[in-house]
């Protein structure tokens, strides 16, 4: 099947995270939070993130041109991986940073004590709600498969990345909560220390899987086997059937797939039956596959046995 864009779940998860943003930074000003102000830079992170797929994804749709005669699908997967890195450096380091900069000068949080407790509980809900729409987008684009999988093996990078996102949002949300009611428990700054080191450990194994997966799309990854299939079965069906001696698949974006295959053909065969035999199994490939193709068939004759 095509790949799901996952717009209306980018859309969603921006609104949450600019709204959030919003709370945990006047909650910082108001407490000196640490956890509060890396779980602030990390909203401002994700909705960055969040902006650079929807540019992605409207670069992606402009036209084929002489320089890129395949278009620009693959853009996509750029904006993608630049996701990755301001998730890594904006949102993990930073909270890092800020942890070793606590457990240097921990001070416990003096006013304004359960603010940050109520934006974080808010916080909680809306990304919950994001969370939510992302894994309703999943659920259709991932067919029989299992969330796990999907995310592994998608073609897309939109909805797998706004999932990791939100869930690594609801993690840091989760241990943000912690540390800073231990810190107002306790009075031991240190705990908000721990719950900012937290949060940029998570963010950095996600950015840093995120950046493993999407440069594999970048580098080009092949059909997935259910897409694979199809094509198979549509070139060794119809009036003109083809007897594969080679397929290879490659996405050039998230909808667009480069499909070259050589096929066995008899040497007595004329160049208008080659021919018809070509276009007949490019029309059965298209009628297969709802992604934009970018058919390649060779005739081949095998070597005579003597």
């Amino acid at each position: 099947m095509a790949a799901h864009s996952g717009t209306r779940a980018i859309v969603a998860a921006l609104g949450a995270n600019l709204g959030i943003a919003a709370t945990k930074f006047i909650a910082w000003a108001l407490t000196g939070s640490s956890s509060m102000l890396a779980e602030g830079v990390h909203s401002v992170a994700d909705s960055s993130n969040q902006g650079l797929l929807l540019l992605g994804q409207r670069r992606g749709k402009k036209q084929a041109t002489p320089l890129h005669q395949f278009g620009y699908a693959r853009v996509r997967y750029i904006y993608a991986f630049l996701v990755s890195i301001v998730l890594f450096t904006l949102g993990g380091l930073f909270a890092l940073y800020e942890a070793w900069h606590k457990f240097q000068h921990p001070t416990a949080i003096a006013s304004w004590k359960w603010v940050p407790v109520a934006v974080l509980l808010i916080a909680i809900v809306l990304e919950g709600r994001s969370f939510l729409i992302a894994k309703e987008e999943a659920k259709k684009a991932r067919g029989t498969r299992s969330l796990t999988s999907y995310v592994r093996t998608s073609r897309s990078p939109e909805i797998p990345v706004i999932l990791l996102e939100d869930a690594a949002a609801l993690i840091g949300l989760v241990v943000a909560l912690a540390g800073v009611s231990m810190t107002l428990i306790t009075g031991d700054g240190r705990w908000d220390a721990i719950g900012s080191a937290t949060i940029g450990c998570v963010l950095v194994a996600v950015a840093l899987f995120l950046a493993s997966e999407i440069g594999s799309m970048l580098v080009g990854e092949s059909a997935d086997d259910e897409v694979t299939a199809s094509i198979c079965a549509a070139l060794a069906q119809g009036e003109r059937p083809l007897e594969l001696i080679d397929l290879r698949t490659m996405h050039l974006g998230p909808d667009d797939l480069l499909i070259a295959a050589k096929f066995s053909t008899s040497a007595n065969v004329t160049g208008d039956e080659i021919a018809a035999t070509i276009n007949s199994a490019e029309a059965r490939i298209r009628a297969a596959v709802t992604h934009r193709c970018a058919i390649y068939l060779e005739p081949d004759i095998p070597p005579r046995n003597y």
